[in-house]
């Protein structure tokens, strides 16, 4: 199988399979075209194809309904991460990645940051079916938002190992420690991590849980006025008495 080009270097030449990667930077459209749809287009020139950030829509459609490469993993990890492969796409395809191939399309630079998000969703929707060596890779090597989801983790190791990936920031933290199931090990955790522990942000919302000692109550509870305190204890799931005794220490005679 051939594909012709009277444009090619060499004219008159036909292109093969294995002289068309060389050619590939210089091809027309239409030469495109007729490379994407060819049943007889390899796996690594499919994949050097998709290289080229300028392909077409055209030519990555005509990829998407090529069977004879589409069912290569490579492949569809290239596709799946085109700039211009549209979400109805690119979504469809993540669903069938291995975990890692998930993880690490959320995190190639030049995917669309909706296909990112696709693609940390699908993470998350595994989390009780991957295996705890799976959920330790995630923790460590994850997007911010994928950490985030491991912090209500069962297992401890993987919790901690999530606190000190790089990708985490405030947010999902404070997210994780808010959410109904986050359980004492995280709040623990989290209130005596020597990063996360002071930033007020993720005070506060320490604050509103249920399971923060006395101690780190009054020594988090400093750094707020008392009118920011009495409306963060109001929404705080803290057992009354430390409420109480809290206000005390910031405003002798208050109370709710």
């Amino acid at each position: 199988m051939v594909w012709e080009s009277e444009n090619a270097p060499g004219s008159g030449r036909s292109l093969t399979p294995a002289s068309l990667e060389s050619f590939i930077p210089n091809l027309t459209l239409e030469e495109l075209l007729r490379a994407a749809a060819n049943p007889a287009l390899t796996e690594d020139l499919a994949v050097t194809l998709l290289h080229r950030s300028d392909l077409p829509l055209e030519a990555i459609e005509r990829l998407a309904k090529n069977n004879n490469v589409l069912k290569l993993r490579k492949v569809k990890f290239a596709l799946a991460s085109h700039p211009h492969t549209p979400r109805r796409v690119s979504v469809p395809l993540i669903r069938q990645f291995y975990t890692f191939d998930v993880m690490k399309l959320s995190l190639t630079p030049g995917v669309p940051a909706d296909v990112k998000v696709a693609a940390e969703d699908s993470l998350i929707s595994r989390l009780k079916t991957v295996t705890l060596g799976e959920r330790l890779a995630l923790a460590r090597r994850g997007s911010g938002r994928i950490a985030g989801a491991m912090l209500l983790d069962g297992d401890a190791r993987v919790m901690q190992i999530a606190l000190e990936n790089l990708q985490l920031t405030e947010i999902f933290v404070v997210q994780a420690v808010l959410r109904p199931e986050a359980k004492t090990a995280l709040v623990q955790a989290v209130a005596h991590h020597p990063k996360w522990s002071f930033r007020r942000e993720v005070r506060i919302a320490l604050l509103r849980t249920e399971y923060l000692s006395l101690a780190r109550t009054l020594e988090f509870s400093q750094s707020l006025t008392v009118p920011i305190l009495r409306d963060v204890l109001h929404g705080s799931r803290l057992p009354a008495r430390i409420k109480e005794q809290v206000l005390r220490e910031h405003q002798p005679g208050a109370s709710f």
